[in-house]
């Protein structure tokens, strides 16, 4: 009976060190996770498909990449959520972008240019249905000096959110060049 007491506290300490061991490992893991999700964030990451260069190229010559306060918006910054679940799931979803990049659906501008209306209308739908929640990380009607704007913007911006209208109903192609809606094929028009 006397070895019971040693063989009690040798196992308390063996919980111990695995509860640390775990403890420690989940550390690492989260912190392993975060530098992932980073990384997968950096302009570098999003535009190094050669389709997404084009999307680059028409943010550099808007001011939401070079004003004169030096601020800078990042694909992040536009299309993936700050809190946690929303990001998770912008970041699977956006599987689909390598998916098309992979089986060559956008691999050339002439391709891209093709589906530039389909992917342009999901995310404005997208932008809609979250109430612009990405522009609003930087732009909130709350912070806004409606007398420093321009009398049409002034005007707009103080209706706007009375009318339940969000920043994507006036500001599509902000930032990237706006598609045109593609035209009725003339056959659908003849069987009308």
């Amino acid at each position: 009976m006397a070895g019971t007491p040693n063989g009690g506290n040798a196992s308390k300490k063996k919980l111990i060190f695995v509860l640390v061991l775990v403890f420690a490992a989940g550390i690492i893991f989260a912190g392993l996770f975060n530098i992932g999700l980073s990384a997968t964030n950096e302009m570098a990451f999003c535009t190094s498909c050669h389709t997404m260069k084009i999307n680059l190229e028409e943010l550099q010559e808007t001011v939401h990449y070079k004003n004169p306060s030096g601020v800078s918006a990042t694909c992040s910054d536009c299309h993936v959520p700050k809190a946690f679940f929303p990001k998770m799931v912008v970041k699977v979803l956006a599987y689909k972008d390598v998916l098309h990049e992979i089986l060559g659906t956008i691999d050339t501008p002439e391709k891209y240019e093709a589906q530039r209306w389909v992917m342009a209308n999901r995310v404005w739908d997208k932008m809609k249905a979250t109430d612009s929640r990405e522009c609003r990380s930087c732009h909130a009607f709350d912070k806004m000096d409606l007398s420093a704007q321009e009398r049409s913007a002034r005007k707009r911006h103080g209706r706007a959110e009375d009318e339940g209208k969000t920043c994507i109903d006036c500001h599509k192609g902000v930032a990237h060049e706006e598609p045109d809606e593609p035209e009725e094929d003339e056959d659908e028009d003849a069987d009308k």
